[in-house]
């Protein structure tokens, strides 16, 4: 019999200054099996840096053609495709021919510039690509605090994350790659 996934939920509230947005989401995250504590929060990272009334959680690591998180208007048109780790460029090349905008969130330090290195030029054509880097300690940092209740505020100005729950406050500074300025 395979493992099952862990729940977790998380009450989420957003002040993104950056973006005018303002809003509180309660979220269920599924941690597959073979996903890491890091890998989970930093989903609800990226659902906190492109939060959105429509934005929803895909099946991420057991589906291969749904993205992390991803916005549909109401039509089902996918506005926003929302990718973590070092994905194939191949996909993220389908993904910018699919959606609106495609989002890119890398980690992994040394390893995340290195696949960066090996797949700039090769992206460089997919003019909605966007992509950001979270720092190794940041990211380390963040996946320590992954519980399966959790009470978070994330706030957002001038592309700098403030992390607040329990165990205190986190910052956490993106570092932009490529895209929007």
């Amino acid at each position: 019999m395979a493992p099952k996934s862990t729940v977790h939920k998380a009450s989420l509230q957003v002040s993104d200054m950056d973006r005018h947005y303002y809003a509180a989401h309660e979220l269920v995250l599924a941690q597959h099996p073979s996903e890491t504590d890091e890998r989970v929060m930093l989903r609800l990272l990226a659902f906190a840096l492109n939060a959105h009334e429509y934005l929803a959680f895909g099946r991420g690591i057991s589906t291969e053609d749904e993205p992390d998180l991803w916005r549909k208007d109401l039509t089902g048109a996918i506005e926003q495709w929302i990718e973590l780790g070092q994905p194939d460029e191949s996909r993220l090349r389908r993904a910018c021919g699919r959606a609106g905008e495609v989002v890119l969130l890398t980690y992994g330090g040394r390893a995340a510039d290195l696949w960066w290195e090996k797949n700039e030029a090769a992206l460089a054509r997919c003019a909605n690509l966007v992509v950001l880097d979270i720092a190794q300690d940041e990211s380390k940092a963040l996946g320590a605090r992954l519980a399966r209740g959790m009470d978070v505020q994330v706030m957002v100005q001038d592309g700098v994350v403030q992390w607040v729950d329990a165990a205190g406050t986190l910052e956490i500074t993106p570092r932009l790659r490529r895209g929007r300025a």
